[in-house]
């Protein structure tokens, strides 16, 4: 049982909390039995497995939590562990959507649908506490491309201006690629895309968020 704060596996967690620590170690810390089982029952093994009143005290494992209620459990992954990039009909190329809870979402939805997800530089790590919550245990499914190896003919889904999506051809090997809400797609990415898309929107609405919208977008390729 772990009494002491300055306890190393505990201190490995605390860093985990940093982008760069996650980057330089390959570690991820994923916390709460949901996401944890997801881990596992995807196949991945982790690295230190932290319970509350049975490998730690609990209110030092509280201590180390992200989560407004802290989690019972918290466990340490590798990145390495991550799906394997394969072969899927469709996905999402995302071009600098730095809000965690949006990259979360996406490969949510992406898991859903039987797609990967490719991320540019400037995107939110999916890795981080906020996505992988985000995700539902997607992250542990969905193949993580970068954006420049991203496959499939693409499709710049853009929020005014480009074809309707319904008379969009959509086939095996589409990618949607969107941007961050505010900045969108800069010219020199939708110029290399295949086609532009726009989804048409009730009066007076001037855009989607954009994990809406690659939902709307998968959904719409699934049903055809």
């Amino acid at each position: 049982m772990i009494t002491s704060a300055s306890n190393p596996r505990l201190k490995l967690v605390r860093r985990l909390q940093s982008r760069a620590q996650r980057a330089r170690t390959g570690l991820f810390v994923c916390e709460g039995e949901d996401l944890v089982e997801a881990a596992v029952a995807a196949g991945l093994e982790p690295v230190e497995l932290l319970v509350a009143g049975e490998t730690v005290a609990p209110e030092l494992l509280a201590a180390v939590s992200t989560l407004p209620h802290p989690a019972r459990v918290i466990a340490v992954f590798r990145r390495a562990d991550l799906p394997p990039l394969e072969g899927r009909p469709a996905g999402l190329a995302l071009w600098h959507v730095a809000d965690p809870g949006n990259v979360g979402a996406l490969i949510r939805s992406a898991d859903a649908f039987g797609a990967f997800v490719a991320l540019s530089a400037g995107c939110a790590d999916p890795t981080g506490p906020k996505a992988l919550r985000g995700s539902a245990g997607g992250v542990f499914r969905v193949p993580l491309y970068s954006f420049d190896e991203a496959p499939g003919r693409k499709i710049a889904l853009v929020a005014h201006g480009g074809r309707p999506l319904a008379d969009v051809e959509l086939g095996p090997g589409t990618t949607f690629v969107l941007g961050a809400e505010r900045e969108g797609l800069p010219a020199d990415v939708v110029a290399a895309c295949a086609q532009t898309a726009t989804i048409p929107l009730a009066g007076g609405a001037e855009s989607l968020n954009v994990a809406a919208a690659g939902a709307i977008a998968l959904y719409d390729w699934s049903r055809r």
